[in-house]
């Protein structure tokens, strides 16, 4: 049992008047002013502080420990692991309890994780990610000819093609335990096989992918820069879209009729491309489609913010070095966004994306209890995210202590 007393409570949505919390195992039990107990042994002074629901990072790469891609496609799958351990780690000492992996997470991280052989945030993942030949996500150089006519399948990637393919494909990674499936719906920046206004898959591919997830009581989430794109994801019942750099104000408005369709941007990715393409071994067409979709990304954040979409956040970065900006992207959405919204989506929004609303992103009876605790409030002060390391005084995930500088 731990008592926290004596907090600022922002409950993932509001600030509330409560004070005082009680974990119990790893649920939030109690919510007052002054609780106390007779059985408990472990309070925590909060001196004032600004107590929240644990960060959650809705588009997350673990296994990919730097930006060659192709090359991640391919390490010994006991390298990448190793890395991904690391990478994990560091986030949970960021405050991000909860991560969403956008391709290549299985069930030897989960498994990992849960069994406390490696540290790190609650961890949901999709297996591999799946693309269409010659798509975005295709880890083959079209410079290469490959001599094997089977189909392509990575450590982060597979290639599908064709109702059947899609369908089994996606079946046998919720056999493997995914929480959801991820799909590519439009070229990127990272790879060069693919245009950035590319439509990836077949409706018919598409509308299969959906109906096996929800079959599962689960839900895909879509790569998909474009404006068209997203139209796409609203009609054939994607859930999520990552990205949406291009939004019109006019595809928002359709998003946001939709009760169960989200977006979820990602600007920190864009901004170390543009900046460190070179250095990150990314070639000339990477770099022009990413100024380009730089120069539309605010803008389709604005749009949707007007419309009324509900906003995840993620960071989409990858490896340990680049992955030290992570919590910068709540800083780089305060720019569009009000400090509250910005925490919102990083939180509650973005635990309501992933199936787990009033479960996780949430200060309240019954929920997990995820909870991070700063020097500073981020709601007027969200350049705290700059430096967590100097800011985090207590990190609890799953009801237990993973860092506590307040005591």
């Amino acid at each position: 049992m731990i008592i926290i007393q004596n907090a600022k409570i922002f409950n993932g949505i509001n600030l509330i008047s409560g004070q005082s919390i009680l974990i119990e195992n790893n649920i939030i039990k109690e919510i007052g002013k002054n609780i106390k107990s007779q059985y408990c042994k472990n309070y925590i002074d909060a001196k004032k502080n600004f107590l929240m629901p644990g960060l959650i990072d809705a588009h997350f790469h673990a296994n990919t420990p730097s930006y060659d891609f192709y090359g991640s496609d391919r390490y010994p799958k006991s390298y990448i692991a190793l890395h991904a351990s690391n990478i994990l780690n560091d986030t949970l000492l960021r405050g991000f309890t909860t991560v969403r992996d956008a391709g290549g997470g299985d069930q030897g991280l989960h498994m990992s994780l849960e069994e406390g052989v490696i540290n790190g945030p609650r961890f949901f993942y999709p297996g591999k990610a799946l693309t269409q030949t010659g798509g975005h996500g295709d880890m083959r150089k079209k410079e290469y000819i490959e001599h094997c006519g089977c189909a392509y399948s990575g450590n982060i990637t597979k290639v599908v093609d064709g109702v059947d393919e899609v369908r089994k494909a996606i079946r046998e990674e919720f056999r493997k335990g995914a929480k959801h499936i991820k799909i590519f719906l439009s070229g990127g920046v990272s790879t060069n096989l693919a245009p950035l206004e590319m439509p990836h898959f077949s409706d018919e591919e598409i509308l299969t992918a959906v109906q096996e997830a929800q079959r599962r009581n689960s839900y895909v989430m879509a790569h998909c820069h474009t404006d068209e794109g997203a139209v796409r994801c609203v009609n054939l019942g994607i859930r999520s879209i990552e990205h949406g750099s291009l939004i019109s104000l006019k595809t928002a408005k359709l998003i946001s009729q939709k009760k169960n369709t989200y977006v979820v941007p990602t600007l920190s990715a864009g901004q170390l491309i543009e900046s460190m393409g070179t250095k990150l071994g990314l070639g000339a067409s990477s770099l022009e489609k990413v100024k380009e979709v730089n120069l539309k990304r605010n803008k389709a954040i604005e749009n949707c913010v007007k419309a009324g979409v509900k906003l995840g956040l993620g960071s989409d970065l990858h490896g340990r070095q680049y992955l030290i900006n992570q919590s910068k992207e709540l800083i780089l959405r305060s720019r569009m966004q009000k400090n509250v919204d910005v925490l919102r989506s990083a939180t509650s929004i973005n635990a309501e994306i992933m199936q787990m609303k009033n479960k996780l992103g949430v200060i309240k009876v019954g929920a997990l209890a995820d909870i991070i605790l700063w020097n500073d409030n981020p709601i007027k002060n969200i350049n705290i995210f700059n430096n967590p390391k100097k800011h985090l005084l207590l990190i609890i995930k799953d009801g237990k202590i993973n860092l506590n500088k307040i005591n």
